[in-house]
């Protein structure tokens, strides 16, 4: 593994991986690595030559700049996780400076893909996404890129630009990594005290309870809600039943061919903002 940190060396880099005929997956991070992230970056080892990980705190995608600011910031313990990936594995790490040079002023719009859940509780956030995404596309050019599933959103908004400006690479997501508690592992995870962490554990749990009810989508997403209201600690803020490809809400179970759960919890004193979902078709 070694590190790069200017867009021209990556593209120097890369240029004579492509002249060699390799290919290139491409894995963006913001850092603060867990074993999540591992796993997208064993996966793009296995199915190509050179991985490019980007670790890089996209600002453009945080409304909210105490969120921006506690986020975690572990480069070195990053860099020991990498290695521990096998494989020829570039960490991409620029500065603020080099992929902002100057204020980017592209608006992405694709909704509803981008207009409800996240979309609705953090104005202006798949636009950050959107904008750093199609940068790293750019200067990378992969054959192949990797995202968690625990974004689900971001994924399908991902989709929809990649279709609008026509990037020639395969998007691959990958399954959800949790603990063995159920919690889905999440850089964020890192802000929570044992405690939290324990009480985080029920959001998974009362997921998958949720699939075996039987019930109809509005008493599914009621259970869900009230059910982690009731537990001291955690806060809902949005639970959405909807068409996992257009991500709009259902009120019938056999009005998409796939229905996801889509939830957004509040967990402890700070309080800290978790995001899971669940497949229930």
């Amino acid at each position: 593994m070694h590190t790069i940190n200017t867009i021209l060396d990556l593209r120097r880099h890369l240029d004579m991986c492509r002249a060699a005929e390799r290919t290139v997956g491409l894995v963006p991070t913001m850092g603060a690595l867990h074993e999540g992230h591992a796993s997208l970056v064993r996966r793009s080892v296995k199915e190509n030559d050179v991985t490019v990980v980007s670790i890089f705190l996209n600002p453009t995608q945080f409304n909210d700049p105490k969120d921006l600011e506690r986020y975690p910031r572990t480069l070195e313990a990053d860099c020991r996780l990498l290695e521990s990936c096998g494989g020829d594995v570039v960490a991409f790490v620029p500065r603020v400076s080099e992929m902002y040079p100057d204020p980017d002023l592209r608006h992405f719009s694709y909704p509803p893909t981008d207009s409800v859940m996240e979309g609705a509780f953090r104005p202006g956030h798949f636009n950050g996404v959107c904008q750093i995404v199609s940068k790293l596309f750019t200067y990378v050019m992969p054959d192949r890129a990797y995202f968690g599933e625990k974004d689900y959103q971001q994924i399908a908004v991902i989709r929809r630009m990649v279709a609008d400006l026509e990037f020639r690479l395969q998007i691959v997501p990958c399954p959800v990594v949790r603990d063995e508690s159920g919690l889905a592992m999440s850089s964020r995870n890192s802000l929570l005290t044992p405690e939290e962490r324990a009480l985080a554990a029920n959001i998974y749990r009362v997921l998958k309870e949720s699939i075996v009810l039987g019930a109809t989508v509005r008493d599914t997403h009621d259970y869900v809600v009230n059910t982690l209201n009731a537990i001291p600690g955690l806060e809902v803020q949005y639970y959405n039943i909807v068409d996992g490809d257009s991500l709009a809400d259902v009120s019938e179970w056999d009005e998409a061919e796939h229905v996801v759960g889509c939830i957004t919890v509040y967990c402890g004193a700070t309080p800290i903002r978790l995001i899971d979902h669940i497949r229930y078709k």
